[in-house]
């Protein structure tokens, strides 16, 4: 109990998540190019950083599997409803029903503002993320949601020391200035953050299939903007989960927070 952080070996973790099963955890593959680069930036940046709409880490393990390879891993806080991105796009091999209604989304994108807020303007060396999208906040027991995977994360004061060539970040996430070859910013985390409250509201994903011939979800959404909001509502905000086919109006006032969201 006096030691904050438990030891762990790898025939543990690989007992207790049957068989490292991809149902149980996101692997890191160390021989893809960068992982080790990536694991090393997660630990420089969690280590420095503590907020509650943060993913918590219990501990690490940097050690050997069985067939003597180097294996290193982070262990999180476990986040009993998945990630963001399960809530809103339902895999079509899972038939469970899923609902985020209006207050629930709203509460999300709080939190998860909440931790840019932080990560940016309260800490003695801000922290670009640099991948902030849905898969990557994941929601607790009471659907309090926080922010993981610093994969990619950098602190400001290494940006101006790091070459930029290369794109970083998600496909759809990424702000144009990277695809330009611009340096990390804190503005970069916030056009995900946006592309994000679109996502919550529009139900879509920005690789959603029907985004292309230069048709995307920023387009999508603008084009609809103020007065046709509800053809681009995401229809489960418009639904009772207990009724599906029962629409129910979104309230007036939360149809103005939406349209100011889509803004």
């Amino acid at each position: 109990m006096e030691d904050p952080f438990m030891n762990i070996s790898y025939a543990e973790l690989f007992k207790v998540t049957d068989g490292f099963s991809s149902a149980n955890l996101i692997v890191l593959n160390l021989q893809q190019q960068g992982a080790l680069r990536s694991f090393m930036a997660e630990c420089e940046a969690l280590r420095n950083i503590k907020h509650r709409n943060l993913i918590k880490i219990l501990t690490c393990c940097s050690s050997i599997d069985f067939k003597g390879n180097k294996f290193k891993a982070l262990v999180f806080e476990y986040m009993a409803n998945g990630s963001l991105d399960n809530w809103l796009h339902i895999d079509g091999h899972d038939q469970s029903w899923r609902n985020l209604n209006f207050i629930q989304r709203l509460n999300i994108a709080v939190d998860v503002v909440s931790a840019l807020d932080y990560l940016h303007h309260h800490l003695q060396t801000p922290i670009v993320h640099r991948d902030l999208k849905p898969s990557n906040i994941l929601l607790d027991d009471d659907m309090i949601a926080h922010v993981g995977d610093f994969g990619l994360a950098k602190f400001l004061s290494e940006v101006a020391q790091t070459s930029s060539l290369g794109v970083k970040g998600s496909i759809g996430y990424i702000a144009p200035e990277y695809g330009m070859g611009g340096e990390a910013s804190t503005q970069g985390d916030v056009y995900n953050y946006g592309i994000i409250l679109l996502e919550m509201i529009t139900g879509k994903g920005p690789t959603d299939e029907m985004f292309k011939d230069n048709l995307s979800l920023h387009h999508f959404s603008k084009s609809s903007l103020p007065e046709q909001v509800m053809k681009i509502v995401d229809l489960i905000l418009l639904m009772k989960p207990e009724l599906l086919k029962t629409v129910e109006i979104i309230p007036m006032q939360d149809m103005e927070c939406v349209t100011a969201g889509l803004q």
